[in-house]
């Protein structure tokens, strides 16, 4: 398969992809009803630069991560995914690897919930996709790259996060974690990229080190959770984790029971969206 193969065959299932069908306006002047290369980009978090040489054939031996995305932003069936990774000559992650596939059922799932803060991760808690009100509620995630996107990372390496614990479920919450991820870890052990991160992870926490070495094995459980909104304070919602089992993904829906000051303030986050937020 040649680079003009693969800069043809996202093209066309650009075209094909209606920027309202994945969340975006589609006003504007506009010479197609698909994406607009800025829009993938967005989408994928890759650079319109580079999907730009990708397209023209200019750029070779795109990575499995870029891929992946690419797969994801446009909406790629099973087969068309494979066929995707064929052009791009590389090889589909296999059963060994944490899948981070989002099958369209589920994508269509997403799309019935755009009006509730929704984001998708794999097994090993890495942030795969999420919606415009998660975004407007948690914060933008779409500048995270590589581990960053990681919640165990995030969490042990210190990063900020809008998510507010007292000590003692913060102490429970780094338990979950690291009690399910080690899980994880034991379905994959094959995959490189994870354990490459449990190892950095050790290196840099000793708190997660410790919690590593003590062998906890689990599930991650939360009921709710409070946020500390830049424009709205602070707003406690319910947090449900629905697991995929057939393609161990994970989906977490933020909701508040009708009527009450939380549903309020989530109304009003909806309205602020993220344009007017300061991290």
């Amino acid at each position: 398969m040649t680079a003009t193969e693969l800069g043809k065959a996202l093209r066309r299932w650009r075209d094909r992809v209606a920027p309202e069908t994945v969340g975006l306006p589609s006003g504007g002047r506009r010479r197609a009803a698909g994406l607009r290369r800025e829009e993938l980009a967005l989408l994928a978090g890759i650079s319109v630069d580079y999907i730009t040489r990708l397209e023209q054939g200019r750029a070779v031996n795109p990575s499995g991560p870029v891929i992946e995305a690419l797969a994801r932003a446009l909406r790629l069936s099973g087969d068309e995914r494979a066929y995707l990774y064929r052009l791009a000559e590389l090889v589909p992650p296999g059963p060994e690897v944490v899948p981070q596939y989002i099958p369209p059922s589920v994508q269509r799932l997403l799309d019935r919930l755009a009006d509730t803060p929704v984001a998708v991760s794999d097994a090993a808690m890495t942030l795969l996709v999420t919606n415009r009100m998660y975004a407007a509620l948690m914060g933008d995630p779409s500048g995270l790259r590589g581990f960053e996107r990681n919640g165990v990372w995030r969490n042990f390496t210190g990063w900020p996060s809008r998510v507010r614990h007292t000590p003692q479920e913060r102490r429970a919450f780094e338990e979950d974690m690291v009690a399910e991820l080690r899980a994880t870890a034991a379905r994959y052990p094959a995959d490189r990229r994870l354990q490459r991160m449990i190892a950095e992870l050790r290196a840099r926490s000793e708190r997660f080190a410790r919690l590593w070495d003590s062998g906890v094995v689990g599930r991650l459980e939360t009921s709710h959770k409070t946020i500390e909104h830049p424009q709205v304070g602070l707003v406690t919602l319910d947090c449900d984790t629905l697991r995929v089992d057939n393609c161990d993904l994970r989906i977490q829906v933020y909701s508040a029971e009708p009527g009450t000051e939380a549903a309020e303030k989530l109304q009003l986050i909806s309205v602020l969206g993220t344009q007017s937020l300061v991290e």
